[in-house]
């Protein structure tokens, strides 16, 4: 990697699991960019948006975190205005990589869905969700192989995230169970923050008619190839095209290794986690491309929680990696610093 030639970007864009109270809220009313594109979904967002938002820079939210009506569009919305403000620097990324509700983030950032519309979308698939029945996940440090002799008809592989790394998901009781014989194998296990049953068939009803939801809104080609990890492959137009495709993702298992293989088997990347936390980050570093050196992990957020100092210093922190990388940052972000008109948090 050399400033002449640098690597490719490709964005990371983290999906259930990772939110955490207050994630991004240092960088509300303090980078423009982002504050404006979260002021856009809460627009979007109707007589949801206050709630919402309020939720989100609680200390105490009124709503819990790790349940679905706030997880999943407070992670889509968090993600998509961390990957506009990447953008803003002037970083033209060559690849976009989701996982979960960060698939449709990614779309969005690609110009597949408007803002707007995948809002509603959004709102939608976690009104849908909230009426299932509850459920959770559990991530288990082993393969599916490993796990395979631990799975129920209602306990199933959710995602996997890294060759010893498979969550497991499915209804509380059997899910506990299968946690308890895996514990006693000598496998390590522990719960993802989640209230539901993500990619896996507890969810499928719940699912049911939001095909018609994705088939009423238009649907374009990506400007920046969007590796699913849905189909471990870059997006196909058949793949935007088909509503069902879109609709049963939260039933579907997320293939986030294999997807990320097939990104860095086409070369090597600069990949650049957009979201809360750095559980993406710390999956991409046992990447065989990432440990020999020759692509390399840059996290735009702290790996914790923490005082909004975090926030911004962490985001300095990777405007400095990623011009040092050899990507030039726009002037725009080195005079960033200056408080917007938004509310200070």
């Amino acid at each position: 990697m050399t400033a002449e030639r640098p690597l490719p970007v490709a964005l990371l864009l983290p999906g259930q699991g990772s939110q955490q109270p207050r994630m991004a809220a240092g960088l509300y009313g303090y980078e423009p960019v982002f504050t404006e594109a979260m002021d856009e979904f809460f627009d979007a967002a109707g007589a949801e948006g206050g709630p919402l938002r309020e939720d989100w820079l609680a200390e105490r939210p009124a709503t819990e975190l790790d349940h679905v009506t706030r997880s999943q569009p407070l992670l889509f919305a968090v993600d998509l205005a961390l990957g506009r403000l990447v953008l803003s620097w002037g970083v033209r990324p060559a690849a976009l990589l989701g996982h979960s509700i960060g698939e449709l983030a990614s779309a969005v950032l690609a110009g597949v869905f408007s803002t707007r519309d995948a809002v509603g979308l959004v709102l939608d698939r976690v009104g849908r969700l909230a009426k299932a029945p509850p459920g959770g996940m559990l991530a288990v440090a082993a393969s599916t192989a490993e796990v395979a002799p631990y799975l129920s008809g209602d306990v199933v592989v959710g995602a996997v995230n890294a060759p010893r790394q498979t969550i497991l998901a499915g209804p509380d009781g059997p899910l506990d169970k299968a946690g308890r014989a895996l514990g006693e194998a000598g496998f390590v296990c522990r719960r993802v923050p989640s209230l539901s049953a993500f990619h896996s068939p507890l969810l499928e009803p719940a699912c049911r008619g939001a095909a018609e939801r994705f088939a009423a809104v238009r649907r374009s080609s990506p400007a920046v190839p969007v590796h699913s990890a849905y189909t471990a492959a870059p997006l196909t137009r058949a793949d935007i095209d088909d509503p069902s495709f879109w609709a049963r993702q939260p039933v579907a298992p997320v293939l986030f290794w294999p997807a990320l293989e097939g990104l860095l088997a086409a070369g090597d990347h600069l990949l650049v986690e957009v979201g809360p936390g750095q559980g993406l980050s710390q999956v991409a570093r046992r990447h065989p491309a990432v440990r020999r050196g020759s692509s390399a992990v840059v996290s735009l957020l702290p790996a914790r929680p923490g005082p909004p100092e975090g926030d911004r210093s962490a985001i300095g922190a990777a405007v400095a990696r990623i011009a040092g990388a050899g990507h030039p940052i726009g002037r725009a972000t080195a005079s960033r610093g200056a408080p917007s008109a938004a509310p200070a948090v």
